[in-house]
């Protein structure tokens, strides 16, 4: 059992899940689009919608989207912040099917357009779920440097990836594959022991059948 387990996360707000977390989901989707937020369209569920604004759980999201950490305690003027920055932020409702009850799909839009659309969980203790990366079902946590490649669903494309990883002393903790139909896009995602030098990412946007990548450093 980790120490957070039973003390707690140290945070900012009245809640885990509301609040810490929330900020959690969107540092991470910030840090998987990759470049400086220029737009957030932001849908809440379930109980994330319901009390989330009690709880402050619209300005945690946005606070995460800013780089901030729960523990901050500029989380409360997110909004403000966001607004100097000339940051464009948006919020409606989702509906979803047999998704955990605090979780978030974020549409995110950075200063140079590239887009990219997250569906993330709070699931207690400050612990979050990253569900979905443009549309395609993903599992991961976030606690460790992690490398997801979109690609055609052709032969050798996981070999790429893992001799790269190889060829650069990173080790993998764990690696899963989704696509959404025999042949046509996939999605790996890999969590690794170290992180991954930024020429080897580079070389992956430029392997032929890879269509994106993206990379999470880690905490």
């Amino acid at each position: 059992m980790d120490l957070f387990d039973i003390v707690g996360p140290i945070m900012v707000g009245p809640s885990s899940s509301h609040t810490a977390g929330a900020v959690r989901i969107g540092y991470i989707a910030g840090q998987l689009l990759g470049e400086p937020l220029k737009e957030a369209q932001i849908q809440l569920y379930g109980s994330f919608l319901a009390t989330g604004e009690g709880h402050g759980t619209k300005k945690a999201i946005v606070a995460g989207l800013l780089g901030m950490k729960p523990d901050d305690y500029h989380i409360a003027d997110s909004f403000d912040i966001a607004r100097k920055r000339d940051i464009g932020i948006s919020f409606g409702e989702v509906r979803l099917e047999e998704a955990h009850p605090n979780t978030a799909v974020l549409h995110l839009t950075g200063t140079s357009g590239k887009s990219i659309e997250i569906q993330a969980s709070s699931v207690g203790g400050s612990r979050i779920n990253i569900d979905k990366i443009d549309g395609i079902s993903t599992n991961f946590s976030g606690d460790n440097p992690t490398l997801i490649v979109h690609n055609l669903d052709q032969p050798g494309h996981v070999s790429e990836v893992t001799s790269m990883l190889a060829h650069k002393g990173v080790n993998i903790a764990t690696m899963q594959l989704y696509r959404s139909a025999r042949g046509q896009n996939a999605v790996m995602v890999i969590e690794c022991d170290q992180p991954i030098p930024q020429d080897g990412i580079s070389w992956l946007e430029h392997v032929e059948g890879v269509l994106k990548v993206t990379y999470f450093s880690g905490n």
